[in-house]
């Protein structure tokens, strides 16, 4: 209990002989202290994160190889990504390089565009000569040439963690009319890779 600055005195010494006192019993070694504890425990699981990504079978497969292109022709290959883990993606991005620097894909005017849309189902066949179709297609990559760095996918639902989150994608290959005639039996070859990035960090 505190003194007040009005205190006599006659209490001033009277409070500081005490404090001598308890000063002298510390000294003795005769105190006692007291203690008390706890603990507690925390189970840490990390999450799953993958995906996978399924090439269409078949002439539709990434993998089939295409002959007498000409400009304005298309080519379309089909594909489907899935989440397969417990965690919820960031993001998927697409790179695409070509190592034989064809100038098919080098040329960002004249040379390959590509366009990914997205469909709900299944794509169907529209016929020969006509590629695939789709109710509702949703564009995912605006069309653009067709080698670039880490672009996004936009709207993907298997950007969830959902073992029915699959986006069935439709990747189109243009040769614009305006690929200049000294282009004719020029070969190129164009490798994709699907990359999902780790959403962002939360407070658990």
């Amino acid at each position: 209990m505190g003194l007040s600055l009005k205190t006599t005195t006659g209490k001033v010494l009277a409070s500081v002989g005490l404090v001598a006192t308890a000063a002298a019993v510390a000294g003795l070694g005769t105190y006692g202290s007291w203690t008390s504890s706890t603990s507690a425990s925390a189970s840490v699981t990390n999450g799953t994160f993958g995906m996978s990504l399924n090439d269409a079978a078949g002439a539709t497969g990434f993998t089939v190889a295409v002959d007498g292109m000409l400009p304005n022709d298309s080519i379309e290959r089909l594909v489907t990504i899935k989440n397969t883990g417990n965690q919820d993606f960031g993001a998927v991005k697409l790179t695409t390089v070509d190592p034989s620097s064809s100038p098919m894909t080098s040329n960002t005017a004249n040379g390959l565009q590509l366009k990914i849309e997205k469909c709900a189902t299944t794509w169907t066949i529209a016929g020969t000569g006509k590629g695939f179709t789709c109710t509702n297609p949703i564009e995912v990559l605006k069309s653009g040439p067709i080698i670039g760095v880490d672009r996004e996918l936009s709207g993907l639902i298997s950007k969830t963690a959902s073992p029915s989150a699959n986006d069935f994608l439709k990747v189109t290959a243009t040769l614009p009319d305006s690929a200049p005639g000294e282009w004719q039996g020029k070969t190129a070859s164009v490798n994709f890779a699907f990359t999902a990035t780790q959403r962002a960090a939360t407070v658990k």
